[in-house]
């Protein structure tokens, strides 16, 4: 399922993450994406590979580090961002995404406690 997109202007939403299936998460944005006429309201994330991994330390993203969110982020999220998009990330936005990415990180018996059922 790909992000909405609108491009009519429309108040920002409150941060919130919901879960497609075992390996896509998608993450509502408090302050949208714009990319030329286009708005980008959600993100789709990705459960990382070893190879989207690649560079990164594991520790500093579980520790929500922003130049390894700034790395791995436009490897595993739909639309891909640039790396100017992603440095202009709302820093709550930021935090959202970097905890869903944190969450593929947890075994799926935990995954109930941080709040992502059905995962």
């Amino acid at each position: 399922m790909p992000p909405k997109t609108d491009t009519a202007d429309t108040a920002a939403t409150t941060s919130t993450v919901s879960v497609l299936n075992a390996s896509t998460r998608m993450v509502d944005l408090d302050v949208p994406i714009v990319r030329g006429e286009q708005r980008f309201e959600q993100l789709a994330i990705r459960k990382p590979t070893s190879g989207a991994l690649r560079g990164v330390s594991l520790i500093a993203l579980v520790n929500l580090d922003v130049a390894a969110l700034q790395a791995i982020i436009p490897r595993v999220c739909e639309p891909i961002l640039t790396p100017q998009e992603v440095a202009n990330l709302d820093p709550a936005d930021l935090l959202a995404v970097g905890a869903t990415l944190g969450s593929f990180f947890v075994q799926k018996k935990g995954l109930n406690d941080l709040g992502f059922l059905g995962a």
